[in-house]
């Protein structure tokens, strides 16, 4: 599992590079787009209805002593709560209406670095609404399940001292799932949605470690969230079209398999 962590998270190596080599920022206009904005409607939800549930949650108290500091902790609570559940959707919403952006993106680099893989591997074509359907599909089984983990992991997370340790778990998870929203461009093109979904659990360290910096440079102001589509997606193209195609069982004739390290 570490081991795939790591591989994950060295994905991102060069990524930079390749995009302005295979000449991909104009696939990630719109997606840039679609990411700022929804941010921006999280953070405006986040800031409008923090007041409203902090007052919701402080009439749990009925009694006059102690109103202001239990006010305090609701306001509290309730801002991490929206800034949770904003941040599971922000991420979900953005990668569902993106597929049909970043499915061409995960294509080029898959010509790239297995230009005969079409010939030799099972291929899906699929039209920009059978992929939005697929995006869509997939993200929002992702996020019943993301929700029914993170919730009860937040809760606990409230323990003293040993609360830290659910809070990590929960940032695993939302990593975990991350990643497979954005490992999926790629394998929505060879599988269906059962085997992705079973390609993806022999896989876990490997999203995890593609999530963990999706979820990291969302903490970098304005560029994160304008960034964090191009960056991850090339990643986990690569690392998963390597897995996918020479570690599967899916071996292509030896004349065409690519020499990565040398890219």
């Amino acid at each position: 599992m570490f081991k795939n962590i790591i591989k994950g998270l060295k994905a991102y190596a060069d990524g930079f590079s390749l995009i302005g080599k295979l000449k991909l920022w104009q696939f990630f206009l719109v997606p840039m787009a679609i990411s700022f904005l929804i941010a921006g409607l999280v953070g405006l939800a986040a800031y409008g209805l923090s007041d409203n549930l902090a007052n919701l949650i402080s009439k749990l108290w009925i009694w006059e002593w102690g109103k202001e500091g239990f006010y305090t902790v609701a306001e509290w609570i309730s801002g991490l709560s929206i800034i949770l559940i904003g941040f599971i959707l922000y991420k979900h919403l953005v990668m569902a209406l993106s597929a049909p952006f970043m499915s061409p993106v995960s294509e080029r680099i898959e010509k790239h670095f297995y230009p005969h893989a079409r010939h030799h591997v099972k291929h899906r074509d699929t039209t920009n609404m059978q992929q939005l359907w697929r995006g869509l599909r997939i993200n929002l089984r992702n996020i019943a399940y993301e929700f029914a983990i993170t919730i009860p992991l937040l809760l606990l997370s409230f323990i003293p001292v040993v609360g830290f340790v659910f809070t990590v778990i929960a940032f695993i998870v939302q990593a975990y799932y991350a990643g497979f929203g954005n490992i999926d461009y790629t394998l929505e093109r060879h599988f269906t949605y059962r085997d992705s979904v079973n390609f993806v659990k022999r896989h876990r360290g490997i999203a995890i470690g593609i999530g963990i910096v999706f979820m990291g440079m969302l903490f970098i102001p304005i560029i994160g969230v304008i960034l964090v589509l191009p960056f991850s997606v090339t990643a986990a193209s690569r690392v998963t079209l390597e897995q996918m195609i020479t570690k599967e069982n899916l071996e292509l004739p030896d004349t065409h398999k690519p020499q990565i390290n040398a890219q």
